[in-house]
Parts: structure tokens; C-alpha cells; sequence
């Protein structure tokens, strides 16, 4: 008799970093969501304070995001008063986004509950499988980032 599909597929590491990062980010989003703050706008937020002022377009390949959705995620912010988009000093015809004050102190606490929510998914590892952990995470995804 033959295994049982689902065994087989629940042991390969690609399905177990799945349903780890699906819990990651559920964990994540609804921290976020307590602050009335989506992934992507998160992340978008994040970006922008890094690299400010930054080219739109450059902003969008930074995250990978398609640039109607960036524009949809910047619209949204801009109207919160997180962001403003105003003509790039380098560039007039392109416009550069920085984070405001009322953006920049949302972000903190952002920054805190997403921490919180990634202590809480990998509370069961203790500090030092943790630091392991996230180690070999950064091995196998800078691999995937050089292919």
C-alpha cells in the first residue's frame, strides 16, 4: 500500500516554511491591524522612512511591487498624512515620497507589534535556536535572491 499524499507533502521543508510564514504573517497582520495599518502599507512605510526621499518608481522595485498597487498603497498613505509625494529634487518629472511625523511615529509602533508578533511565533525555539534559526533562514533566502 501506497503513503498517503499528505503525509508526504506535510515533510517537505517548502510546505513547512509555507505554513510557518502563513502564520507569520497572520500573526503580523493582525498586529498591524491594531494599528490600523495593512502589510503593505507597513512595509511601504518602512521603505520609504529608509530611503527617503525616494523616486516612486524606484520605491516600487525596492518591495517588488507592481506600480498601480504602489500608487493604490501611496494613495492611501498620502490621505492618512503617513507620506507625501512631491517633485523629486533630482528629477522633476518623477515624484519622491518621504514620511511625515504623524507617519514616522506610526511606524514605531508598527515596528513594535510586528516584533511582538515574531516573538510570539517563534516562542516555542529558545534564543539561541532562534539566532540558528534565523540564520539559515537568511542562508537559503539570499540563495533564492542570486537566482
Amino acid at each position: 500500500m501506497s503513503e498517503a499524499p499528505l503525509p508526504a507533502i506535510r515533510s517537505l521543508p517548502s510546505w513547512l516554511l509555507g505554513r510557518a510564514a502563513a502564520r507569520g504573517r497572520a500573526l503580523v497582520a493582525e498586529a498591524l491591524a491594531a494599528e490600523d495599518m495593512r502589510m503593505w502599507h507597513h512595509v511601504v512605510l518602512s521603505a520609504v522612512r529608509d530611503l527617503a526621499p525616494v523616486a516612486q518608481a524606484d520605491l516600487g522595485r525596492g518591495v517588488r511591487l507592481d506600480p498601480k498597487d504602489l500608487v493604490g498603497v501611496l494613495n492611501d498613505l498620502q490621505s492618512a498624512g503617513l507620506v507625501v509625494r512631491e517633485p523629486d529634487p533630482k528629477d522633476r518629472r518623477k515624484n519622491a515620497v518621504s514620511l511625515t511625523e504623524r507617519g514616522a511615529l506610526l511606524l514605531k509602533r508598527c515596528e513594535k507589534a510586528a516584533r511582538a508578533a515574531n516573538d510570539e511565533l517563534l516562542a516555542p525555539l529558545s534564543a539561541a535556536e532562534r539566532e540558528q534559526f534565523m540564520a539559515m533562514l537568511l542562508r537559503i533566502s539570499t540563495t533564492a535572491d542570486q537566482a
